[in-house]
């Protein structure tokens, strides 16, 4: 049996604390989006209000520049509910609750040579507003609350184009 070492608690904690960091950090870094080797998980997030959609403006690639709906790709470990109120909070500083599945897109976009260069499968979930002040953040140049009949006028993406043809009708019977 090997003698027990005497551990420093405050560099184990330090240890720890870095550790979690990193594991952040590579998380982030480790989601290949151009030429994934499979499809990749991702969520949006509807929040129809008095009439209203929220909608944030992209700040990277698929669709930077395009407005949409606030969302992103699930994490190892974490449940589609807890990345709706994840993604929602980092781009729009918002508390909110999961509702239901309103929708299932499939996002393919090709390069010139054919080549899958983004595929992803996104989960589109109603969801309640239970607090917070709207704020941009995280990779959303700006988020605001648009009337439905003119949330079309913008420079949306495809598939959220696609989304609100598709949907339209039942958006205007929800409120969160």
């Amino acid at each position: 049996m090997l003698p027990r070492r005497k551990s420093n608690s405050t560099s184990t904690v330090a240890a720890a604390l870095s550790l979690k960091k990193i594991t952040k950090s590579r998380r982030k870094t480790n989601l290949k989006k151009e030429y994934p080797k499979h499809p990749m998980v991702g969520v949006g997030a509807i929040i129809v209000r008095n009439g209203k959609i929220l909608i944030v403006k992209r700040k990277s690639e698929p669709g930077k520049g395009r407005w949409s709906v606030p969302g992103g790709l699930v994490e190892l470990g974490e449940t589609v509910g807890q990345t709706v109120v994840r993604e929602v909070k980092e781009e729009c500083s918002l508390d909110v609750e999961v509702d239901r599945l309103i929708d299932v897109v499939d996002s393919l976009t090709k390069d010139e040579e054919g080549n899958i260069k983004y595929h992803f499968v996104i989960l589109d979930f109603f969801v309640k507003l239970k607090g917070g002040e709207l704020k941009a953040g995280d990779d959303a140049e700006e988020a605001k609350w648009v009337p439905l009949e003119e949330v079309e006028k913008y420079n949306l993406t495809k598939t959220f184009r696609e989304f609100l043809k598709r949907n339209m009708e039942i958006l205007k019977k929800y409120s969160s």
